[in-house]
């Protein structure tokens, strides 16, 4: 047994991870693993509510599984799994699916613009992900939820559903409350800076790739967009050069203060340049261990059925919670 509160996050394995996963996500992770019981999942049931390529998928499960652990989130110290091995993760899902109304689902706003993004193929995967993600969240019994703002809507529809639950039966699930980052920070892209860094952005050089070359990463930042200012400030009428200063400011611990005072009269183009650098430096490690670890298949397939037995032992405790609760025999 332990005291630790748990955390429970995911990535979908849509492509190769960004920048902005690293600094928004991963980074935060790895400095809560000595604190937090953590579970950490690779969501790839919630990526196939768009079309996948079977392939890339399976590619990309992988490669995002070495990305966390080349960015430093121990094997040893968090649970590390796949969503699609452990089973209760569908299970639960449809009981919750039960007690969760149309209404609600009909207000997700991510639900209205991924439906814009993708009118061919509207389907009911796309409509019910929430309560997939609710799903994930309540079986491991969360206390904490790192979220950004494009999340936090559905994290309250899984607070709403525990909280429903709980009333309807007696205390089944904890309620999660959102984990706010003090060193996390919400990336934009490079070349629209109004808009969240994305791998499925249409512009590859709006979004740094955690297996970017060195020379992709420098022409990327040198095409990144800024403003006719001129002078380098930290404000919201300068988003680019803001985003900028963010990446940097993260990457190197400095303050953005700090920054602007090592920049006070220099030109667009030393801050882009020298970001590039910093962005480089931090990847280099990461990228050459993901590249090792994805040849390394064996070490990889260990991790993860490894993860999933544990995660599916902790999450069978809940599962069967639940069913004695509404009444299904148990097996």
């Amino acid at each position: 047994m332990t005291d630790k509160k748990i955390i429970f996050s995911g990535i979908q394995p849509s492509g190769s991870l960004t920048l902005g996963n690293y600094i928004g996500a991963l980074k935060n992770w790895v400095s809560l693993q000595e604190q937090y019981e953590s579970y950490y999942c690779i969501v790839d049931m919630h990526a196939i509510t768009v079309d996948k390529e079977p392939k890339d998928l399976r590619k990309n499960t992988l490669e995002v599984l070495a990305n966390y652990i080349a960015s430093g989130l121990d094997p040893e110290k968090n649970t590390l799994f796949i969503q699609s091995h452990v089973p209760a993760h569908a299970e639960l899902s449809w009981v919750l699916n039960c007690y969760t109304y149309f209404g609600e689902l009909s207000r997700m706003t991510q639900f209205k613009d991924k439906s814009q993004k993708n009118s061919s193929n509207i389907n009911a995967g796309l409509f019910d992900y929430p309560v997939l993600m609710a799903a994930d969240i309540l079986l491991y019994q969360t206390d904490l939820v790192p979220v950004g703002e494009d999340q936090r809507q559905h994290l309250e529809l899984s607070r709403d559903i525990a909280q429903r639950f709980n009333n309807r039966y007696s205390p089944t699930f904890k309620v999660p409350e959102p984990y706010i980052s003090k060193v996390g920070a919400k990336i934009m892209s490079l070349q629209d800076p109004e808009s969240k860094m994305s791998k499925s952005d249409d512009n590859e050089n709006g979004y740094i790739l955690l297996n970017d070359s060195p020379d992709k990463i420098m022409r990327k930042f040198k095409r990144a967009v800024t403003d006719s200012v001129g002078e380098i400030n930290y404000t919201d009428n300068q988003l680019g050069i803001k985003n900028l200063i963010t990446i940097y400011s993260k990457l190197t611990e400095e303050s953005v203060d700090e920054i602007l005072e090592k920049y006070s009269g220099k030109g667009y183009a030393d801050l882009k340049e020298d970001t590039a650098e910093v962005v480089i430096e931090k990847l280099r490690p990461i990228r050459e261990e993901s590249e090792r670890l994805v040849k390394d298949k064996t070490y990889l397939e260990k991790v993860y059925k490894d993860g999933a037995e544990k995660a599916q032992y902790s999450a069978m405790k809940t599962l069967r919670k639940v069913h004695k609760k509404i009444g299904f025999i148990p097996k």
